[in-house]
């Protein structure tokens, strides 16, 4: 029997992490358009916005790095004790953050504006709390390529999400809003449900791990533990820098605009819209887990960096298709929220093309991973997020949220530069550059044709807006030389 194809099999993992990834994140987008109608006033969404904005943030800082030092140091060492040991400083440094949560929650509250609605910090430090003691069993799952279990906790965890909101928010609402208003003091206080059904799946998909961590022991052994922090610090200065660069937009447009712009209400229809790109950030999302743990995996042999090419250029063209799949038909995604959120549409190209730069940045982000250089991608990290801090404060007093996704576009574009020509001269991969650029050329040429057409009915504009489509597609399959025949592509499939 021959061998599989490193392709097919990266191929295979992205598809088998995608039910675990972007089926579950499809299913939670289920949310958006009810949110988008429920909540009436966008300054209400506003807030979902940002509390979620937090929450990425401080995932990043409770897992510090952790997740890619784990697959890092088990390549190369006893897998198990790499774990008990990564779990034992991330559950005291969990503790020790829920601790002074619960301690000065009310003083927190009172500098992020929600002294009215201060439980929101406490839920908010529970759900980060769970979520990252689940991040190294998570690992742990990836590492042992149980991508069909790890696919089925998130999944699970997502209906139980959806199920929980639509309780709360559809099915009994006044109930469940009397009920809160006793509990929290405030009618608004359905955003307090929406972070606690995020809180009791997060706390059942810790309990679904159970089997890995009935096996873990407590572990603080130095030749473990100090190699790995000293890996993680750099990725977790790197996380912190990709979430200011992802979020802090977020966060600092109440911060930048006038009270009389509606700050939250500009926040709204940002986050919303926001999510109108969620295909491409799940198409990232889910190759990024299968990614990892096969870039490591492949590093050693022979003809890694052509693999590691080819893995680029087909990732851009995926990347593409996505790009025009969503910008050609906004006249039916627009559909996913509700008609008050949809004066921010114009934003969603740019964050489409901003967040697959992001994803060609970190497929270009290996070379410093694969040869432990990751201070040097800190610095390109934190290169990155001053970047975005000062475009923040110059775009978005002026445009508002399109300055803010400007921001995303910019930044993400200097970042791939940068690692490019830096990553070149430390582990030299033969990325075919002006096909690459030839392939963002013509679809983003294609979207502009799409947008300079005149008015017209829309049955023609979506035949037109598909005759484009079918452009990139057999352009592509003619450079690459895809054969497009189905039976074949079908065949494809079913080997990897």
């Amino acid at each position: 029997m021959t061998a599989k194809s490193p392709l097919k099999s990266l191929a295979g993992q992205t598809v088998v992490y995608g039910m675990g990834t972007i089926v579950p994140r499809l299913l939670n987008y289920m949310l958006v358009p009810i949110y988008t109608r429920v909540f009436e006033d966008q300054a209400t969404y506003g807030q979902v916005t940002e509390l979620y904005a937090y929450i990425a943030f401080l995932m990043v800082l409770l897992t510090y790095g952790m997740e890619t030092a784990f697959f890092r140091f088990a390549q190369k060492n006893d897998p198990q004790k790499v774990f008990y040991n990564a779990m034992s400083a991330i559950i005291i440094s969990t503790v020790v953050f829920l601790a002074g949560v619960c301690l000065f929650y009310k003083t927190l509250a009172s500098w992020m504006q929600y002294d009215g609605n201060s439980e929101y910090i406490l839920i908010v430090a529970f759900i980060v709390a769970f979520d990252a003691v689940s991040a190294i069993p998570f690992a742990m799952l990836r590492k042992l390529n149980k991508a069909r279990k790890f696919a089925m906790i998130r999944l699970i965890n997502v209906l139980i999400t959806i199920l929980l909101n639509f309780i709360t928010i559809l099915i009994f609402p006044q109930f469940f809003t009397t009920l809160a208003t006793q509990f929290f003091g405030d009618e608004s206080s359905l955003v307090a449900w929406v972070l606690i059904s995020n809180l009791l799946a997060s706390f059942l998909s810790l309990m679904m791990l159970g089997k890995i961590l009935k096996s873990f022991k407590w572990s603080f052994e130095q030749n473990y533990l100090l190699p790995m922090l000293r890996y993680a610090w750099p990725v977790l200065i790197i996380g912190l820098a990709g979430m200011v660069n992802e979020m802090l937009d977020k966060i600092l447009l109440k911060y930048l605009l006038d009270p009389g712009d509606q700050p939250m209400v500009q926040l709204g229809i940002y986050g919303a819209n926001y999510k109108l790109g969620v295909l491409m950030t799940l198409f990232i999302q889910m190759f990024r887990y299968a990614a990892e743990p096969f870039f490591f995996a492949e590093a050693e042999k022979k003809d890694a960096p052509e693999l590691f090419a080819r893995v680029m250029n087909f990732f851009v063209i995926s990347g593409i298709i996505i790009f025009l799949g969503v910008s050609l038909y906004m006249d039916i995604f627009k559909h996913l929220i509700g008609e008050k959120y949809r004066d921010g549409l114009s934003i969603v190209p740019i964050v489409l093309i901003a967040n697959l730069l992001n994803g060609v940045y970190y497929n270009l982000a290996i070379w410093y991973k694969l040869t432990d250089k990751t201070l040097s991608g800190a610095y390109i990290a934190m290169g990155g997020a001053l970047i975005t801090i000062v475009l923040n404060f110059l775009l978005i007093p002026v445009f508002g949220y399109v300055g803010a996704a400007w921001t995303h576009l910019v930044t993400y574009f200097l970042m791939m530069v940068v690692s490019y020509f830096w990553g070149q001269k430390v582990f030299w991969i033969p990325y075919n550059v002006s096909r690459i650029g030839g392939y963002f050329a013509l679809g983003i040429g294609l979207f502009a044709v799409s947008i300079l057409l005149p008015e017209m009915h829309m049955a023609l504009k979506l035949l037109i807006h598909t005759l484009l489509f079918l452009i990139f597609i057999f352009s592509v399959s003619f450079i690459e030389k895809i054969d497009l025949n189905p039976s074949k592509i079908l065949k494809i499939l079913k080997r990897s």
